[in-house]
């Protein structure tokens, strides 16, 4: 299965010059946390990451994922965290998040830029931040970058 310039799609054949073919990602076995109260985006999420093979968890506030990781002691590979998430925002449910795992990358999330807001992310220990909306190019390369053994793209002249 290829992907056209990144997006997730069923099948693509042929070989267009100049165009960078991506391959699904195989990513089974990898657990993914998306902390997230927009239905809207959490449907976005799912559809794109429900081919890879990886086992996702949603969590609608903050509060849900902090009592996942510390009560449930879920683990996770990758988080999606939204900036924005009720009860526990999401910077401080990656304060959370670090005291029980300091390595599975954090990706924040927001449609509000400010430079404190993403200083803070960054103290808190968020790997990345990302304004919305992140396009499904941008998607697939955090999977392949994080959690991909090897590249997962071609690209043909």
């Amino acid at each position: 299965m290829f992907c056209l310039a990144g997006y997730f799609c069923s099948e693509f054949g042929k070989h267009n010059p100049g165009f960078t073919l991506y391959t699904m990602l195989n990513i089974t076995g990898k657990r993914i946390a998306i902390v997230e109260d927009d239905s809207a985006s959490l449907k976005y999420y799912e559809t794109l990451l429900k081919e890879t093979g990886a086992e996702i968890s949603v969590y609608g506030n903050g509060k849900e994922f902090v009592d996942a990781i510390t009560v449930g002691r879920a683990h996770f590979d990758l988080v999606f965290m939204d900036f924005l998430v009720p009860l526990i925002n999401g910077i401080e449910c990656t304060r959370a998040f670090r005291q029980v795992n300091r390595s599975a990358p954090v990706i924040l999330i927001t449609a509000y830029y400010s430079e404190q807001t993403k200083n803070e992310a960054y103290i808190a220990g968020c790997t990345e931040y990302n304004l919305k909306p992140v396009f499904p190019d941008k998607i697939h390369m955090i999977l392949e970058k994080y959690l991909s053994p090897r590249p997962a793209y071609q690209v043909y002249d």
